[in-house]
């Protein structure tokens, strides 16, 4: 039996046998018993199919600022960085694939499957799993994060795998948790000219990875944890998003009295603050906060070193053509805060611009709500990437691709 224990901010285990964890009494420290594999998949299909229904009834537009999509953004154009190993992994993976397998990992690159992803444990994803892979297909799964991701891309997202196996042990339940409950998809068919894509979706991490010939659009991302920080059990030490958290709050002390007094929406976060969510594709969110064309040359730099936190999850050459994109777009970006400025605070803060909206989030407890303050603690965090005025999922690059090719008889979209 294992039973939940907080000292402090710290997070462990205690099973039996062992001391008991000091001055914890037992009706706040006793996790709850793990329900059994049935009754959750019925309880999760129930629920995600209840979230679709009400997540996808509006078709696609995109996040805005006021309703109405921002035009001229995007264009197809080559980039001069190779997508081809990317190509190649993505290939290697279906290969490796039984048919059964590969028949329900993929779907067609105009496919509603792009948006049906879900942060939270419960969401019944499509694909074929971790759990289910054999060792030499979970290598060629984690080949195409490899090929698709830069090393800190790619440690952040095994990081957060192995930190909900964390959650697993904290809460002693690996019905609903656990580091392989992850699936992948696979939008289209990988081709050097054709559009395709790839999904990886599960609790706390999911990436869309969308390519157009050289060009790759990796939003909606969402990353996080919950816990952040292992500090018991198989992965000890294991730890994620403390740059980030760090480098947020270093922004907003970098701003002048008169800047952060735009920055600051609220200096109290009593609850979750983030937008841009599961199902949140066509979100409007107003501009908030400083905008960067009253920043100094430094403070400018400092915010793209921001930027560039996040977005340097994608492999070195893409994330520079979207470096580049934001850049272009800097006079127009707004950095905005809610919560606390302290060394040890709580707070959410976002960084938006037409091309891009970025959102880091300290949140309520969830999975761990029944031993935790029901109040915004450092142990949770989500972030979501998005691309705003309708290039999420690359649908305008889809959009545009579509419009030159719409009387090619080779391409028999529908329009």
């Amino acid at each position: 039996m294992a039973l939940l224990f907080v000292a402090g901010t710290g997070i462990g285990v205690w099973r039996a046998g062992a001391q008991p964890p000091p001055s914890q009494p037992p009706s706040q420290s006793a996790a709850q018993p793990a329900p059994t594999a049935e009754s959750f998949r019925d309880r999760a299909r129930q629920m995600s199919a209840s979230a679709e229904a009400k997540g996808l009834a509006e078709p696609f537009k995109g996040v805005t600022t006021d309703g109405t999509v921002a035009s001229g953004l995007y264009s197809i154009t080559s980039t001069g960085v190779s997508t081809n190993p990317v190509r190649a992994a993505a290939q290697a993976f279906l290969d490796a694939l039984s048919s059964d397998q590969r028949k329900k990992t993929t779907f067609p690159v105009d496919d509603p499957e792009w948006r049906k992803w879900m942060n939270q444990h419960f969401y019944v994803r499509q694909g074929v799993g971790f759990d289910e892979m054999s060792e030499s297909q979970r290598e060629a799964a984690f080949g195409l994060l490899r090929a698709s991701l830069s090393a800190r891309g790619l440690t952040l997202t095994r990081d957060i795998m192995r930190l909900n196996h964390t959650l697993g042990e904290l809460t002693d339940n690996f019905v609903e948790y656990g580091e392989w409950l992850y699936w992948i998809t696979v939008m289209g068919t990988p081709s050097a000219t054709e559009p395709w894509g790839w999904q990886l979706d599960g609790h706390h991490v999911i990436i869309n990875y969308f390519v157009l010939g050289d060009q790759v659009v990796m939003t909606p991302t969402f990353v996080g944890s919950e816990p952040v920080v292992a500090e018991s059990g198989k992965y000890k030490g294991t730890a994620i998003l403390q740059d980030e958290q760090r480098e947020g709050l270093a922004m907003l002390r970098a701003l002048d009295a008169a800047q952060r007094a735009k920055a600051v929406l609220a200096n109290e976060k009593p609850g979750n603050n983030n937008l841009g969510e599961a199902f949140k594709d066509n979100v409007v969110a107003p501009y908030a906060g400083v905008s960067a064309k009253t920043m100094t040359a430094g403070q400018r730099e400092q915010l793209l070193g921001l930027v560039e936190r996040f977005i340097g999850n994608m492999r070195e050459g893409h994330a520079r053509v979207k470096m580049s994109e934001v850049r272009a777009h800097l006079d127009d970006t707004h950095f905005a805060w809610i919560g606390g400025q302290d060394d040890d605070a709580v707070y959410y803060y976002r960084i938006q611009s037409p091309v891009v909206l970025i959102e880091f989030d300290h949140q309520l407890p969830a999975g761990l709500r029944r031993i935790l303050p029901n109040k915004p603690m450092r142990q949770h965090v989500h972030v979501v990437i998005r691309t705003p005025n309708g290039n999420d999922y690359g649908k305008d690059l889809l959009r545009q691709h579509y419009d030159q090719h719409k009387h090619d008889p080779k391409h028999g979209h529908a329009h």
